[in-house]
Formats: C-alpha cells, sequence, structure tokens
C-alpha cells in the first residue's frame, strides 16, 4: 500500500487522560499528519498540543449531561455511538482499540486496522476479577454478568470488522487469537526513552538506597504486594502513585516505605536513575514503565507474565519471578541483592532502545506498506 496521500481516520475510543494508547495516537500522526481522529468524548485540557492541533470529531455522549466528566456512566451507548461515525470519506481506519474503537464501521473499498492494546481485560481475561474487586452488591453483581454476556458477544462481532490486526505485545497477541481467533503483527507500542537517560557517575554511593514502585494503587497493579514484601525485608520502598488503595496500604506500611503522589518528568528520571531497581509485581499488555526505567539504565524486578515477560531479560536487565505473591517478590529481591553487581548500566539501556517511539514509527510503517 502507497500510504502517501490516503485520507486516513484514527479511531480511538476516549481521549480524557495522556497514557499509553494515546501516545501510540501520537506517534500515528507523525506517518499520517493529515489524519482526522474520531473518538466518543474528548477534553481538550487534558490532552496534548499534538493531538489538540488535528481534526478530532467526536460522539453525541461529548453533548450530553456529564457526558465527559462522567462517561465511564455512559458505557452501554458506547457500540451504538462507534457506529454513528461516518468513515465513508477515508481510505485506511486505524482504529487504536482496548475494545470499542473497533467497532466503528467501515465499507468493502476501505482497509481497517486494529491496533489491538488488549481485548477488553473486564470482558475476558480478568472478568472475574474485575466483578469481584469492584465490590458490588448482589443486585449490581447480577445485573453486569448479564450485561457483560452482551458485551462479550458485540466485541467478538466487531472483531469480523477488521481486516488487520497489531497487537502491542505477544501476550495481547495471544489473548486476540484465543478470543478472536485472529492472528495478529506483533509491533511494541512507543516509549520515548531519549526522556530517560543514565545517571552521570558519582563518587559517593547512595546515603539511602531504595526500590521504587510507579503506578496507580488500584487493586490489578498489585501495590498491596510490594509493600507488603517490603514491610517483611525492611528495605527501603518508594511509592509513587496514587489511587483508590493508597489510604489502606498507608496503614499497613512499615516506616522503611515511602508514599509520594505521582512523581512526572524531572522527578519521575531522579527516582528511576538513583533506584536500586524498580519493582513491577503485575502482569500487563506491555508496561510502558519497566522499559521506562531501563531507559535510565536501571534494572527491574518484574513478574514474570504479560509485557514484562517480554521486555525485561532475567539476568541482563533484571530478575524476572514466577507467581505473584508476597514470597516470591521477596525472593527476587533477594536474588536480586546476591546478583547486582553483574548488572550494567550501558547494556541495561541499550536493551529499551529497541522500544522506542522511533523504532515504532519505522516498524508501522513498514506494516503499512506491506499491505
Amino acid at each position: 500500500m502507497n500510504i502517501s496521500g490516503l485520507k486516513v481516520a484514527i479511531v480511538h475510543y476516549w481521549l480524557v487522560n495522556m497514557r499509553g494508547g494515546e501516545k501510540v495516537i501520537e506517534e500515528l500522526l507523525d506517518i499520517f499528519p493529515d489524519a482526522e481522529i474520531f473518538t466518543l468524548v474528548y477534553d481538550k485540557s487534558k490532552i496534548s498540543d499534538k493531538i489538540n492541533s488535528r481534526k478530532i470529531h467526536t460522539s453525541f455522549i461529548q453533548n450530553l449531561p456529564f457526558g465527559v466528566s462522567k462517561y465511564q456512566h455512559f458505557f452501554p451507548l458506547f457500540p451504538f455511538a462507534m457506529e454513528q461515525f461516518d468513515l465513508s470519506k477515508f481510505d485506511l481506519v486505524i482504529s487504536s482499540d482496548s475494545g470499542f474503537s473497533k467497532m466503528a464501521l467501515t465499507n468493502s473499498r476501505q482497509k481497517h486496522v486494529t491496533y489491538c492494546h488488549t481485548p477488553m481485560r473486564y470482558a475476558w481475561d480478568k472478568y472475574f476479577e474485575y466483578l469481584n474487586e469492584n465490590n458490588l452488591g448482589f443486585i449490581k453483581k447480577s445485573a453486569m454478568r448479564i450485561f457483560m454476556h452482551y458485551v462479550r458477544l458485540t466485541d467478538l462481532a466487531s472483531s469480523f470488522r477488521v481486516d488487520h490486526f497489531i497487537a502491542n505485545s505477544k501476550t495481547v497477541a495471544g489473548r486476540v487469537n484465543k478470543h478472536y481467533r485472529r492472528a495478529a503483527e506483533v509491533i511494541y507500542p512507543p516509549v520515548d526513552c531519549k526522556k530517560f537517560t543514565i545517571a552521570p557517575p558519582s563518587e559517593e554511593p547512595s546515603k539511602d538506597p531504595f526500590y521504587l514502585f510507579v503506578g496507580q494503587l488500584i487493586p490489578y497493579k498489585k501495590p498491596d504486594i510490594a509493600v507488603k514484601a517490603f514491610n517483611e525485608l525492611g528495605l527501603n520502598l518508594i511509592v509513587a502513585g496514587t489511587g483508590q488503595m493508597e489510604k489502606e496500604l498507608r496503614k499497613t506500611a512499615a516506616p522503611n516505605v515511602k508514599f509520594i503522589g505521582r512523581a512526572e518528568d524531572a522527578r519521575l528520571l531522579n527516582l528511576y536513575q538513583n533506584c536500586e531497581a524498580l519493582i513491577f509485581p503485575n502482569e500487563e499488555d506491555f508496561g510502558i514503565v519497566p522499559v521506562e526505567c531501563m531507559a535510565a539504565g536501571k534494572p527491574v524486578i518484574a513478574l514474570n507474565e504479560g509485557g514484562a515477560s517480554e521486555t525485561v531479560i532475567d539476568g541482563k536487565t533484571g530478575v524476572l519471578f514466577d507467581g505473584c505473591s508476597v514470597p516470591s517478590l521477596i525472593g527476587a529481591v533477594k536474588k536480586f541483592i546476591a546478583v547486582r553487581n553483574g548488572f550494567r548500566a550501558e547494556e541495561i539501556r541499550e536493551h529499551a532502545l529497541e522500544f522506542d517511539n522511533e523504532v515504532f514509527k519505522s516498524r508501522i510503517k513498514r506494516f503499512f506498506e506491506s499491505l
């Protein structure tokens, strides 16, 4: 496919923050600078200038009372709203998807490519976890069970509308094959490795060495596993993040565990550069945080599942452990301590550069040109 001159539509579920999915959109806009964006709802104040500068179309949900601030409450309308976008003037439709974007309608002359961040976790792989962790009452839980049955049917049906799937990891490609019976090309998402550099050499060792946890303090990120493990280890742990579990975690944390809220930009870089290692105890679809830390030359102690099992090389860029449990993490930290002098910052960073945003753009461009 000759991608120059194509009329391109990029469909994204919602634009209300800047996370991994939105970073993918930014890189796609470099390849397709004239692309138009279609999204359910859009909060301009939370989105980058790069995306804001493009033509953005929103669904009718945008204009409903609390449509943007409480968009999750309109969940039952999402499939219908996606199908109302008229994309007929475009040659290529790219859906950035974790559930609803691929529901956009295309015709037989158009190419529809889905970049899949993951099939809906709350409908498929993590269904029972979401059902049980949200403390729903009997009536709400029963209603959710019935409703999610139809969500799965709708999600499966929409997968037939896609001509080609791209997955953001081998883990996600496996889910695409499992749930949709479709093959997916694996192209890892972009990480801006240039933002994260190795700290200049220092003559003096750190007076207060610490390990680092970065992420939302919500159940599936497993911050409780990290806190409990370091309560027992007695080693310093800095927790950078906020979320619904913060209050309870603060109550149970030992004095060696410090909570600092969200850390961004310069402060986050400083934490990456000066930590002993990043603690990553949960399964992610890809997981940008471990790659950022490795770009700063520091190793990662990660659960050997999901994206981290693909980005962290055991013994070279970090330590992988099996089983998301406190004893497993404690064992991994002790293993790391025994071998930590063998890690080399330059080697760790060199590996991280394999996931740089320039690599992403090069691979994505080649993929579309091969169609």
